[in-house]
């Protein structure tokens, strides 16, 4: 009885802070980040609603006709220097142009042209 001391048993987090730090880096690891066009648009109403892919490329046209790709004005003549290096990473990654309600139509068939011409096989406009 003198010498002896009870010790209360506790567990080992160890194992838990493990395992937190391993599913940490797992969703960390298969997130798929994705650039925004860096401009916010006024979208016309669609009675088909367009999926967003994780995976593609978000071209946005202002409603002063500007081309943004990831907050930068890259206007129609640059959306081809953009799309070809992303498509070196994937071959079939699909555009997604998301068009103010107010932009001109040919300025958005011309960025469409452009990412074709690039070698894009799939452009898509987004609606809301």
């Amino acid at each position: 009885m003198g010498g002896a001391q009870e010790d209360d048993p506790k567990p080992d987090l160890s194992p838990l802070s493990d395992c937190v730090f391993i599913l940490l880096i797992f969703f960390i690891v298969t997130t798929v980040f994705q650039k925004a066009p860096g401009v916010e648009v006024v979208r016309p109403l669609a009675t088909e609603d367009a999926r967003l892919e994780k995976n593609s490329i978000l071209i946005a046209v202002t409603a002063e006709n500007k081309v943004f790709y990831d907050g930068e004005d890259i206007g129609v003549s640059g959306v081809q220097n953009v799309v070809r290096p992303l498509l070196l990473e994937q071959d079939d990654m699909p555009v997604i142009i998301q068009a103010d309600e107010n932009a001109k139509e040919g300025v958005v068939h011309d960025v469409q042209k452009q990412c074709l011409d690039a070698g894009v096989k799939r452009v898509t406009e987004a609606k809301r």
